[in-house]
C-alpha cells in the first residue's frame, strides 16, 4: 500500500478516506487521480483486512458449531439404537406372553376390540 507524505490516517474521519479526501469531496472537489487509486488500495486493503478479521472470527465459531452437530447426531443416534432395543424387547415379552396365555391374549384383544368399537360410534 502506498501513500503520500500528505496523507494521515485518522479514525476519526469518513471511512476509508483521509481527512484530505473527505474534506475535498465534502467541498464538491474531485480528489487526484493519485488520490483516488490511493483511496481505492485503502478501500481495498481495509475490505481485505475486515475479511480476515471476520473469518478469524467465524472460524472457532464454525469449529464449535459442528462439534456441537457432531455431538447432536451422535447423542440421537444412541437414542434411536436404545428406543430400537427397547421396543424389541417389549415386542418379544408381549410374544412371550402371548405364547404363554393364548386364551388371556385372546380375551384381551376382543375387549380391546369392543372398546374401540364403541368409542367409533
Amino acid at each position: 500500500m502506498s501513500t503520500t507524505p500528505h496523507h494521515e490516517k485518522s479514525d476519526k474521519t469518513v471511512p476509508f478516506t483521509t481527512a484530505e479526501d473527505a474534506a475535498k469531496i465534502a467541498n464538491g472537489a474531485a480528489p487526484s487521480s493519485t488520490a483516488a487509486v490511493d483511496m481505492v488500495n485503502r478501500v481495498a486493503d481495509k475490505a481485505h483486512a475486515t475479511i480476515d478479521r471476520l473469518a478469524t472470527t467465524a472460524a472457532p465459531a464454525a469449529q464449535q458449531l459442528q462439534k456441537s452437530l457432531e455431538d447432536t447426531n451422535e447423542m440421537l443416534h444412541e437414542r434411536a439404537d436404545r428406543l430400537r432395543a427397547t421396543g424389541n424387547e417389549w415386542c418379544d415379552g408381549v410374544r412371550a406372553n402371548v405364547r404363554e396365555h393364548p386364551l388371556m391374549a385372546i380375551g384381551t384383544a376382543l375387549a380391546v376390540g369392543m372398546l374401540i368399537a364403541r368409542l367409533t360410534r
